[in-house]
């Protein structure tokens, strides 16, 4: 159990965080929201001793073993290889193997007896210990971790240093999560992630059965893996006894409950205030005046959540006509060195209207045809041809691309619009959320959530019919998120995106371009189609596959003709086989079929009560139920999905068996 105890936190004269109560139990999957620099990250710099509290306490019940992936890596030695980085995770576990050797050669070297039994001993505890901490597992988590998050077999024994930040961000992801932490620390995790290690995360953490607090703006990750939110907002933390989907409800209704009651005390305030300016200097009414001047100062400010001004601010133009053919690419091919080819014998047709999502693992080439596409770099092999009057619009993922950091953002916004007057310019500066205190300022000290109101301004302002945006989510809020997607959607000209974001994905997209080591292919459905097609690919492949095998192996040599019932006598043979195996597998399939129902009812149910609200309900109880049903619908999940499996390929061996046969 984690309790924060009225806890305030000051970053210079500004309270990040004021007086607030919280308390996490056990096993609890809580997700952490609010607007960027509301103080959520500072809960678990808290946490993790990197930062006192100004005023109250941090109480950590036990001593759990925490995993936090940190933004700052920890160094790494000149000729350490990504495995040998990621097997760090446990200091333990290398104090131990270190200690094991160190006595077993040791051992190599005593003829005392008694000194040889003692060493022995040793080697048993140290070799018990390293067991109960999975020493001998470790190197298979890790393994499984790394190539969940993307990287190549080939790729473990590299020097870690040979690595982009992006990549050795996803490395020290994979150590904390190999580790197996009681208490796992997630930081916006799915920043430096593609759009399958998101789903791999995320199937991952659903196994996970530790205490997990997950700050994220990624709607996908929050709605599937947390039973729990806490908003950090205006100074404040709320927890509510929901997900996602759950708290922005709440949140709602709170929100309009508390505009209610601030004009209240708003206009009682400004009543009190006309009493006391109009009676204060009558001697009869002194007392009365003064009387009110104390109720003034005793009544407790109402104060408001921030609202996300990305939200407010983010608008498109709509887009001038262009031709049908947006763009075309003919045998594309592209290399940055001149060598390796990122790209190879690309053919792609966009048309206008289009909203199309690049996705596929990182380095395979997607935010370099994005360029290609913009227009930003150009082929090393074949031709790019832009349609009739299309006017691309580039919002690059690397901010320095598209917008000098060393200009102002009034300059800045004037380089997209020189057609407008500097008062014109300003006007529309104001209406994407940047006041007179903000236009001088350098656009290279501008905040996440800055710098992608700036770079729509300027999409804004040149009009452009063919969007091309590189992750336009990363700085954003879920309320900022939202906004971007709502705009998309309504968007009248053609899109091409590339987003980690799985939710943002589905919601925007109407065709996705996979980019793989097999190449470019097109599939004509959204995100959810891509994925069901990519799925049956896979089943496919893998029958094909185990077919192959069976008849490489097994397949025996069939005399030249078998009478009536020799031929009975082993279809008989054949059925009884696998049908004892079928008839328990099917057995196990409705059995498991009915834990789940069971957990689900009861799930909805408890979730049922927590919302209700309803006095004197057990709200510990109850969550920590919840969290156990999670685990175990889970776990209950993957038995039925191998159970259902093996029952399914049973099931084909038999009729093929039957047909082989005739």
């Amino acid at each position: 159990m984690i309790d924060f105890q009225n806890i305030v936190v000051r970053y210079g004269t500004q309270e990040v965080l004021e007086g607030i109560d919280l308390r996490i139990n056990p096993r609890e999957r809580i997700g952490i929201v609010g607007p960027n620099g509301a103080g959520k990250s500072t809960l678990f710099h808290l946490l993790m001793g990197d930062r006192h509290p100004d005023k109250g306490e941090v109480v950590i019940e036990g001593k759990p073993h925490i995993g936090y992936v940190r933004q700052h890596l920890e160094p790494a030695h000149d000729e350490e290889t990504l495995l040998e980085y990621a097997l760090r995770g446990l200091p333990r576990l290398h104090d131990l193997e270190r200690a094991i050797h160190e006595s077993e050669a040791r051992l190599a070297h005593i003829a005392d007896e008694a000194e040889r039994s003692r060493l022995l001993r040793q080697v048993g505890e140290l070799q018990h210990e390293f067991e109960a901490l999975g020493g001998y597992r470790i190197e298979t988590q890790v393994k499984v971790a790394l190539g969940g998050l993307g990287f190549a077999s080939e790729a473990f024994d590299r020097p870690f240093l040979s690595f982009s930040g992006g990549w050795q961000m996803r490395a020290e992801l994979a150590r904390v999560l190999a580790a197996a932490p009681d208490l796992l620390l997630l930081d916006e995790p799915s920043n430096y992630l593609d759009l399958p290690a998101v789903e791999w995360l995320q199937r991952y953490l659903r196994g996970f059965d530790g205490t997990l607090l997950l700050i994220s703006h990624d709607r996908y990750l929050l709605r599937t893996l947390t039973d729990i939110t806490v908003e950090v907002d205006a100074g404040l933390v709320t927890r509510y006894a929901g997900n996602l989907d759950f708290y922005l409800r709440e949140r709602e209704g709170r929100y309009q409950m508390l505009l209610a009651a601030k004009a209240n005390q708003d206009r009682r305030r400004e009543q009190l205030e006309r009493f006391i300016d109009r009676f204060k200097a009558q001697a009869t009414k002194a007392a009365q005046a003064q009387s009110r001047m104390k109720m003034l100062e005793k009544m407790e400010e109402i104060r408001l959540p921030r609202r996300s001004r990305a939200a407010a601010a983010l608008r498109i133009a709509s887009a001038p006509h262009c031709g049908a053919e947006v763009v075309r690419l003919e045998s594309v091919d592209f290399s940055y060195d001149g060598g390796t080819p990122v790209l190879r014998d690309v053919n792609l047709n966009i048309g206008r209207g289009e909203k199309i999502a690049l996705v596929g693992f990182n380095g395979m080439g997607k935010t370099t045809l994005l360029r290609i596409l913009a227009g930003v770099r150009q082929p090393t092999g074949g031709q790019r041809v832009l349609g009739h009057k299309v006017i691309p619009g580039y919002q690059s993922q690397e901010y320095t691309e598209t917008i000098d950091p060393g200009v102002s953002v009034l300059a800045s916004a004037k380089e997209a619009a020189s057609f407008l007057t500097e008062r014109e310019v300003r006007a529309q500066l104001g209406s994407f959320g940047f006041g007179e205190e903000d236009v001088g300022k350098s656009a290279g000290v501008l905040s996440g959530g800055e710098r992608i109101r700036l770079a729509f301004l300027r999409l804004f302002l040149s009009v452009p019919n063919f969007l091309l945006l590189d992750e336009p989510t990363t700085h954003l809020d879920i309320e900022g998120v939202q906004a971007l997607e709502r705009l998309l959607q309504k968007y009248d000209g053609t899109l091409c995106l590339v987003s980690h974001d799985v939710t943002f994905v589905r919601a925007v997209a109407t065709s996705i371009l996979e980019i793989s080591p097999a190449g470019v292919r097109r599939f004509p459905g959204g995100y959810d189609y891509y994925r069901e097609k990519i799925a049956a690919e896979a089943a496919n492949n893998s029958d094909r596959t185990d077919r192959a095998n069976r008849t490489d192996r097994t397949e025996p040599d069939k005399p030249a003709t078998l009478d009536s019932k020799e031929l009975r006598r082993q279809r008989a043979e054949v059925r009884n086989k696998h049908q004892t195996q079928i008839k328990e597998l099917r057995r196990r399939v409705e059995s498991l079929e009915g834990r789940i129902q069971k957990f689900e009812a009861e799930q909805t149910q408890l979730s049922t009560d927590l919302s209700s609200g309803a006095p004197g309900l057990d709200y510990a109880g109850k969550s920590a139920r919840l969290k156990n049903l999670q685990v175990e619908i889970g776990r209950t999940s993957a038995d039925w999905e191998v159970a259902a499996s093996e029952l399914e390929r049973l099931q084909k061996d038999l009729a093929d068996a039957q047909a082989a046969m005739g």
